[in-house]
């Protein structure tokens, strides 16, 4: 009995779009694709991964376009790898040779798993690097506030509470006691 092909198709913003990766997947055999859009540095809060890997069985095979769609760290692409083996599931890829049903297929995966890796570290470097130069320069300031500090202390001032000014502000009370420490 042949098992069931799953395609999984990830983006790292919600402004990327999955259609490419769909699209490549459904061409080559998949009629069920997970896809969603959230950072492949880490496989937390990945639900559409996790719905995938708890629902393959034996038999079954996951496919991606790459294996940069699935996994950033060696970490967490060994640890989805090892699950899927223990479950006797496969990983293909479509723009890659990988196949971890076979020998050759398993030894490049974790080749590029340790490509995908020095990117995302290198990437990393160069935006800290910019990051450095511009406030260096006087041009970075960091992200605008997201809460109106001001606000805060009027409310506070005209007697509310720190848990009422959450809720009028739509804010954590954790926020409103920083701010009001900040005094």
């Amino acid at each position: 009995m042949t098992g069931q092909l799953y395609g999984y198709a990830r983006v790292s913003t919600s402004d990327q779009d999955l259609a490419i990766q769909e699209a490549a997947l459904r061409a080559a055999g998949c009629t069920i694709i997970r896809a969603e859009k959230k950072s492949g540095t880490t496989t937390g809060g990945r639900d559409e991964l996790r719905t995938l890997l708890d629902f393959t069985r034996r038999g079954d095979t996951v496919l991606v376009t790459r294996i940069d769609r699935l996994a950033r760290s060696i970490a967490d692409l060994d640890a989805i790898v090892k699950e899927l083996e223990a479950r006797g599931v496969a990983l293909k890829a479509t723009e890659q040779p990988i196949d971890t049903s076979s020998a050759a297929g398993r030894a490049f995966l974790q080749m590029l798993g340790v490509f995908a890796e020095f990117e995302t570290a290198i990437r990393k470097e160069r935006q800290l690097e910019g990051i450095a130069k511009a406030k260096a320069e006087g041009v970075y300031k960091g992200r605008k506030p997201s809460i109106d500090t001001d606000q805060v202390r009027a409310l506070a001032a005209s007697g509310f509470g720190a848990s009422e000014i959450a809720r009028t502000m739509g804010i954590g009370r954790a926020s409103v006691y920083r701010v009001m420490q900040q005094r």
